[in-house]
Formats: structure tokens, sequence, C-alpha cells
């Protein structure tokens, strides 16, 4: 079977693996229809009565309501996280399936900071490998706002669901991390750090398209400012986490983001994750065993004294060569990879760079390679609000938003 893998204008033809995709969410293109006679009034409006019922309850999803009617029927569960459900569902207006987020997160202040973060970066950002925000709902007023649905494209897999049942060829890998990488261009552009990089955070579909999606633990690094006594709040998944971030309790760059895509494509080399630590020890000496022992430059950059001294301490380690833990991958694809999980960030290849990788030369066009017009800055983080007033910011997104869409439907009228 092939798959034509289209990235603008450059094609590139996959062989030998069909991107399958395990445990795709389905939506249902029939909806119920409710057989009345148009000459019966008390049919039409029991029927009316019905609809008005439904749309006002909503659909149940594995014992919770997507209050998401009229627009949005046919509600199936896809997945669920620590402060939200999503479910596909399909759009009455245009026909098409679509992801509904449903996150309930006003009982706590770290819920709605993520919350917030994720709808003021998402409904700012345009790209094709980063997810969207089609529509949003909620409550009519503010007093009554108990959830948030966030409307978005829906996409058939996600890469940690694809590893689990497929050995990738070197054509998907590559273009795979080419566009998570060209993605990655325009978050950093824009000031942001996604911080939470990982197979199952990046969605695709049987085309080969790849989207970045969940934003709730970015942070925003903006040069202008000092953001070492910031950016403390860490809790991405373990087994993607750079170095720095674990050895240092505060002050990290861009180029953590570059280790987590490091350890993603060293995990579809192999369809096994490269650092899959126990604890926090565990996982940095996984890292060691690999990448072998900091040099004096290396420790340079680890600003933690006790941290510092527990690697000097260490018994030495060679680094490993890639190529023996990797013995079928190609060659130039282990080369980016040794650029990217590098233990000094401040020598780590920059996603620019990685981009101009001879890796990923089929597919490099930095004429197609877009950054953000309007970067965030310091201004736009709200860490410290209580959540009565996170609350009323995620209020006014949401206003935004909507006062956004209705616009553009307007003009396209």
């Amino acid at each position: 079977m092939e798959l034509d893998c289209v990235e603008g204008d450059r094609t590139a033809a996959m062989h030998d693996v069909p991107v399958a995709v395990p445990s795709a969410p389905t939506v249902d293109d029939q909806s119920v229809e409710v057989e009345v006679d148009v000459e019966d009034p008390a049919a039409m409006a029991h029927s009316a009565n019905e609809a008005t019922k439904n749309a006002a309850v909503g659909e149940k999803v594995k014992g919770q309501y997507f209050n998401v009617g009229p627009r949005y029927v046919n509600c199936k569960y896809v997945g669920e996280g620590a402060y939200g459900m999503v479910a596909s569902a399909k759009d009455t207006v245009t026909g098409k399936s679509v992801a509904i987020k449903k996150i309930s997160p006003f009982e706590h202040q770290t819920y709605c900071q993520r919350t917030l973060r994720e709808i003021k970066i998402l409904t700012r950002f345009r790209h094709e490998n980063i997810i969207d925000i089609r529509d949003v709902l909620r409550a009519p007023t503010i007093d009554l706002m108990r959830d948030v649905y966030i409307v978005q494209c829906l996409m058939e897999t996600d890469l940690y669901k694809l590893l689990k049942t497929q050995h990738l060829s070197n054509d998907h890998v590559c273009y795979f991390v080419y566009q998570t990488l060209r993605g990655l261009k325009y978050i950093h552009s824009a000031n942001v750090l996604h911080r939470d990089l990982k197979p199952s955070n990046i969605l695709l579909n049987t085309n080969c398209d790849l989207k970045i999606c969940d934003f709730g633990l970015a942070r925003i690094a903006d040069p202008e400012h000092d953001h070492k006594g910031l950016l403390t709040e860490y809790v991405a998944t373990r087994w993607y986490r750079a170095p720095e971030i674990m050895l240092n309790s505060k002050g990290y760059t861009k180029s953590i983001d570059v280790w987590s895509v490091g350890c993603i494509l060293a995990e579809m080399f192999s369809n096994r994750p490269i650092f899959p630590g126990k604890h926090y020890l565990d996982q940095l000496n996984l890292i060691l065993d690999v990448v072998g022992s900091p040099s004096a430059e290396d420790l340079k950059c680890i600003f933690n004294d006790k941290a510092r001294e527990y690697l000097k301490n260490c018994a030495f380690r060679p680094k490993k060569p890639w190529q023996n833990l990797y013995p079928n991958a190609d060659p130039a694809g282990l080369d980016l990879l040794d650029k990217m999980l590098t233990f000094n960030h401040n020598t780590r290849i920059t996603v620019e760079d990685a981009l101009a990788h001879p890796y990923l030369k089929t597919y490099y066009d930095p004429a197609d390679e877009p950054v953000c017009e309007e970067p965030f800055t310091r201004e736009m983080e709200y860490d410290d609000l209580p959540k009565e007033q996170l609350k009323r910011l995620i209020w006014d997104e949401t206003q935004l938003l909507k006062h956004r869409i209705d616009s553009t439907s307007s003009m396209d009228i």
C-alpha cells in the first residue's frame, strides 16, 4: 500500500508500512431521524420539545454529559485526562467530524491556569502542524459556567498509539520529525515553550498529516525578561524531560523541547522509549548511560550546586555509539538524534538548524516554514492569580474567540 504524504507542494511517496489507525474514534454519519406526521401538530410539538430537552441536557459520554447541542451531535468517547474528557462529534453545520474537549477546571487554580494557557495560545496560533480551536462552548453567564468545551479538528490517532502497533519506515520517521520541528519552530518563534512534547501529544491522520496538541503546560519565554525565578512548575512526562530540568530547579530555555523531540525520534527508530526512568534518579542515570558523563564544560550549565557535585562524583560513563543502539536507523537520522540529545543545552541543536539538517533535506523549505507574527510577552502570563480571577480571564478569552468566530462566519455568508 502506498500513501501520499503531502506537505505543501512537496510529496513524499511512503512505501512499506501503511499508517493504520489503531483505536481510531469513529463518528456515525447518519443522525437519528424521528418520523413525524407533518399534519399532526401534537407530534410536531412533541418532537420540538424533545429536541429542546436534548440540547439542554446534552449527550451522555461515559457518564458525563456533553452539552454541545444542537450544532454538535453523535458524541463518542475518545479519551480523557486529569481535568477533561475528549469526544468525537459531528458538526451539523459543516457536516465534518470534530473533536470536543470538555474541561471542568474551576475547582482548582492549577487547572484554571492550564485551561487559560491553552485557550490563549491556541486561539492566536495559525499553523498546519498545530492543533486549532474551531469553536468554544460554555454557559451563557459566568456564574453558570462550570465547564468549557473546546472544539478542534478530529485527528485519527496519535504517535503513541501508532508506535504500539506498527514499525515505521525511515520515510515515515523523517516526515514525522520534520513536521514536528516545523510546528515547533512556529511555537518557539511565538516565545512559547511547549514543555510536554511526547508521542501522545503528536496527533496523526492516515494521510500523514501531523499536529502538535496539548498546550496546558506551555509557558511564555519572553527574551525581554529573566525567567529564572518564574519557570519553576514542571510536571511533564518524565521520560521526555531534558536533563537540565531535573538538575536545575529553575531557569531553562527552548532547548528543552528539542530534547523531547530527540526522545520522540529515538522512539520512532525502535518503537520503545529511550529513557523510561522509574523515578528522578533512574531517569538521570538512564540518560548518562547513553550520552555519557558530562564534561567539565557541560557541568558549567548546571546551576544547582548539589546536582553538580553529584555528577562530578559519579563514575565515568562513556558515550554509547548510536549505531549500536539503533543499527537499522538511517545514519543521517542518527546524526540528527546525536545533536538533539546533547547533555549541554547550550550546544544542543536549535529547531532552525535541525530543520536544515541533511536528514530532512527532502522536506526542508524555509519559505514554507512560517513563524508567529505576534509573539507572546511576559504580560500574557497569569500564574499567581486566584482561581476566581482566572475564571474571569477564561470567560473573557472565550468571549473574544466567540466574537471572532461569529464575525468570520458573517463574512462567509
